[in-house]
């Protein structure tokens, strides 16, 4: 999901919807997002990240990072007890379990991958169906947030009047009228926009004559994606593909540039890639290498297929960069994650 605000909008929906007030509306907005409070463990693991063993990071990383432990069916089900021996309200303790599940859902289907089996397995997974700023599940989640303010500003005196008769057409239509924005809500997120885009794989699969892999189709801008496949040996073929359109544009990128006579470039890019697959996130689906000899290191750069074709979009824009010495055989490794600065890695950032 883009926002938090938006996020918040859905619990107080669910909370409107099923006419809860005060204090147990007040936390089923809380509970919508609470899996983004993981920044606070994310603080921990940033402070101590670097001095532990590499195993001991990558646990960390999994209990600790954005989206991660926090944001899993663990997590849920463990917070979904809590308010039960607490409250055992059952109405209660559905509506908790659909803000919470709703968060986690809902960055689900947009674009980042997640863990949502953790620590049952580690392997990452997306819908990836949802564009950031999707209209529909961006603006209708606001509506419950203006209402509410509304309300508040109302009670304190502090309304001038202002959009009357939409605070009346609420007022006496309160129940359909939630129940409706959640019904959209649930049918474009969780039926419409992901079935839409296992047609449109499906159909680009067969023009292309090749398996398009539905979770690596990202969504670009509204209607649209990024894919890519292995298209030879050699390269991947890149597609920008749309509901409307189909395939709208692609480009062959080549796996592996080597730039000047660089002595067993092959046996480099082996390494960097065995060092890459034993890190955390794990953010790089099509791993292009670019490598170079200077003043007696090797240069392998490490990226995505498709970070060419993303410019105002953070996916797909981490770059690793390992520096071999060639006489002694060490390493030193660097990233710019999500298109930010370079920094050098920890020593235990690679297994």
């Amino acid at each position: 999901m883009v926002n938090t605000l938006s996020h918040l909008g859905i619990g107080l929906l669910i909370a409107l919807a099923l006419g809860f007030r005060g204090k147990k509306r007040n936390t089923l907005a809380f509970l919508a997002i609470l899996p983004d409070l993981d920044f606070i463990p994310y603080a921990i693991f940033a402070l101590v990240g670097g001095s532990v063993s590499h195993e001991a990071r990558n646990q960390l990383f999994y209990m600790f990072g954005h989206r991660e432990f926090m944001h899993s069916i663990l997590f849920i089900l463990l917070v979904t007890l809590l308010i039960w021996l607490k409250t055992k309200d059952r109405l209660f303790t559905a509506a908790g379990l659909a803000a919470i599940v709703s968060h986690v859902y809902l960055d689900y289907v947009t674009s980042w991958k997640m863990r949502p089996f953790y620590p049952f397995s580690t392997e990452t997974s997306t819908l990836g169906a949802v564009h950031f700023f999707d209209p529909l599940a961006n603006l209708i989640p606001l509506l419950p947030v203006f209402i509410v303010l509304v309300g508040y500003l109302k009670n304190r005196g502090k309304w001038n009047g202002k959009f009357e008769n939409f605070c009346a057409f609420v007022t006496n239509n309160r129940s359909k009228f939630y129940t409706t924005l959640a019904v959209v809500l649930v049918v474009w997120l969780i039926a419409v926009l992901p079935v839409g885009k296992l047609f449109l794989v499906k159909n680009v699969s067969g023009a292309e004559g090749a398996k398009i892999s539905y979770q690596d189709t990202y969504p670009s801008s509204f209607g649209k994606f990024i894919t890519a496949y292995p298209y030879n040996s050699t390269h991947y073929k890149i597609m920008e593909v749309s509901y409307w359109s189909g395939i709208e544009r692609s480009d062959y990128i080549e796996k592996t540039n080597v730039t000047g006579a660089v002595p067993d470039a092959s046996a480099y890019v082996e390494r960097a890639g065995k060092l890459y697959s034993t890190a955390v996130p794990q953010e790089i689906d099509y791993p292009v290498y670019n490598v170079s000899e200077e003043n007696g290191s090797v240069t392998v750069m490490l990226s995505d297929a498709r970070n060419p074709y993303v410019k105002y979009w953070a996916y797909f824009k981490t770059v690793y960069r390992f520096v071999f010495d060639t006489e002694s055989g060490e390493y030193v490794a660097y990233a710019s994650m999500q298109g930010g600065r370079e920094r050098e890695l920890e020593e235990n950032w690679f297994g």
